[in-house]
Formats: C-alpha cells, structure tokens, sequence
C-alpha cells in the first residue's frame, strides 16, 4: 500500500510588512509634496513667446529681489537649499531643479544657486520665466 502525504500549505499574505512600506511611504510623500508644489510671489522676467515654465514634478528654488534663496516657501542659506535637495535626490536620481528668479533679483544670487546646485551633482537645472506679452 503506499500512502500519500498531503501537505497543509498556508496560502495567506502577510499583510504587515506592506502596510509598513505603505505608510513610510505616505510619510514622505507627505512631506515632500508642500515643497515640491509651493512657491513665492515673484515678478519673473520675459522671455520671449515661449516660456520655460518648469515641471510639476520639480523643486522650485526661488531668489527674492533681495537674494534670499527659497526651496518651496522655506526661506534657507544656499547651503540649506543644496543640502535638503541632495537628501531628496536620494529618492529620485532624475530630479528636476527649476529655479525661480525675480526680475529685480541679483543675477549673482540666482547662478551661485544653480553653480552650487551643478556642483552637487544636479544635471538637471533650469530658470523659470514667464511669457512676453
């Protein structure tokens, strides 16, 4: 006679180990998109009758009239800025820099954002600009 063995397989999902990925991903999320999405009110030069607008899915860095450099609305020192976004370019390796510059604002203070952004590493920089009218 022979005899068959039957195996008693579980075939359930663990459920907690994606509710954890889940939720550390809906944390960042959380904190990423206010930056990624706001910005200032800046009066952007002309440029033309195509204007570079930026991406939605971009950082905005912004340089006031005064020089002050923002990432979203968070007033940072140039260093602050590259430093969170190199901590986010750890996420996303293709990340897109649009820098916001006021037309009033110094040319300097906008290209040492982008040099020390380039400098970091950043290929992917640009400068927002609104349509000629």
């Amino acid at each position: 006679m022979s005899r068959t063995r039957r195996r008693n397989s579980d075939a359930s999902i663990s459920l907690t180990p994606m509710i954890d990925i889940m939720t550390v991903l809906l944390a960042v999320f959380m904190v990423t998109t206010p930056i990624l999405t706001a910005g200032i009110d800046l009066n952007l030069p002309n440029a033309g009758h195509s204007a570079l607008t930026g991406n939605d899915h971009a950082i905005q860095v912004s340089v006031d009239a005064r020089g002050n450099y923002y990432l979203g609305e968070m007033k940072l020192g140039a260093a602050d800025v590259v430093a969170r976004a190199s901590a986010m370019r750890g996420e996303n390796p293709q990340l897109t820099i649009v820098i916001s510059g006021d037309r009033q604002a110094d040319y300097g203070a906008v290209m040492a954002i982008m040099g020390k952004l380039k400098d970091a590493g950043f290929t992917r920089v640009g400068l927002r600009t609104q349509l000629e009218k």
